[in-house]
């Protein structure tokens, strides 16, 4: 059996050269393409049997800055369908809620606060196994990987957005990644690293089908869906988008994780490798990548008890 992991792994904080606040650009596109489907579900959902004192609370709020503007996306939106009906009052308050893993660098997250504001400061179980049929021997992702891993991957998909959705209602590109599977192996031949930590490590990340997300939402019971809806990338952002961009990107994210399996004196190293056969297979991966979607804009609204 692989040991499992408690420890918590946020994204790199800091405002370094791999630090989230550096490297969350793909990211902001996904809100700024949200922006006005937000924007319509205010107008055309929000119930107006509220008092002059609105909440809003990111659940994964990360370092910044996009947190802050979906934030402010949401207060314009709810602004503009109520407006202040006397010029010199402040109309609704707007309290909003930071939430992220205790180990988030949330001393960063305030520091980018706007300054002209008020502020009152799992593992897939089958994956472990070596008797399983989904042990994932040689990789570290599901995307080419036998049924029974990608079976796996998606039980506890399904299992965790389960957990989540029920949590919110009682409060309220495959193929690079196994590139990144290719350069942890070819560490482990030159032995840098073992093997056996290579084939005990899969990344804690499932991406799935609209239909799928569909599906366990309504089977959860707790949520009734409103609207879904691929968020298109536009042409600007595509062409923006460098596999410089997306690797810095993915470290940005991820080195917490590799770090605490592997130790951190192989990073350097493993982006490395990883950029030189992102930058071989780029044609391949560009013609595959721009047939996915990659983010899904959904609206739920909670049932009565």
């Amino acid at each position: 059996m692989a040991c499992m992991s408690t420890e918590s792994c946020p994204m790199n904080g800091g405002n370094g050269q791999y630090s989230y606040t550096r490297n969350s650009s793909i990211q902001r596109w996904g809100v700024e393409a949200s922006k006005a489907l937000i924007g319509e579900a205010v107008w055309e959902k929000l119930d107006t049997n509220f008092s002059t004192l609105f909440n809003i609370a990111d659940l994964g709020c990360s370092v910044g800055p996009n947190t802050f503007i979906v934030v402010e996306n949401i207060i314009e939106s709810v602004k503009l369908k109520y407006p202040s009906p006397n010029p010199n009052s402040e109309g609704i308050e707007f309290q909003v809620f930071f939430n992220d893993l205790a180990s988030n660098d949330f001393n960063t997250l305030h520091r980018s606060l706007p300054r002209d504001r008020e502020y009152a400061a799992s593992i897939v179980p089958e994956l472990l196994d070596k008797n399983s049929p989904a042990w994932n021997k040689g990789r570290i992702s599901y995307g080419s990987a036998p049924t029974e891993v990608v079976q796996a991957y998606s039980a506890q998909f399904a299992k965790d957005m389960g957990s989540f959705l029920k949590a919110r209602a009682q409060e309220l590109v495959h193929g690079v990644m196994d590139l990144l599977g290719d350069s942890l192996m070819d560490m482990a031949r030159m032995g840098l690293i073992s093997e056996a930590k290579v084939d005990s490590f899969n990344f804690p990340k499932y991406y799935p089908t609209q239909h799928e997300l569909k599906t366990l939402i309504e089977r959860n019971g707790y949520f009734s869906i409103d609207r879904t809806e691929p968020l298109a990338q536009s042409t600007t952002h595509a062409r923006d988008l460098n596999f410089q961009i997306f690797i810095s990107h993915t470290r940005a994210a991820w080195e917490g994780v590799i770090k605490m399996h592997f130790g951190s004196d192989i990073i350097d190293g493993l982006f490395d490798r990883f950029m030189k056969k992102v930058l071989k297979f780029s044609p391949l991966i560009s013609r595959h990548s721009s047939k996915q979607i990659a983010e899904i804009f959904v609206l739920l609204k909670r049932k009565a008890s």
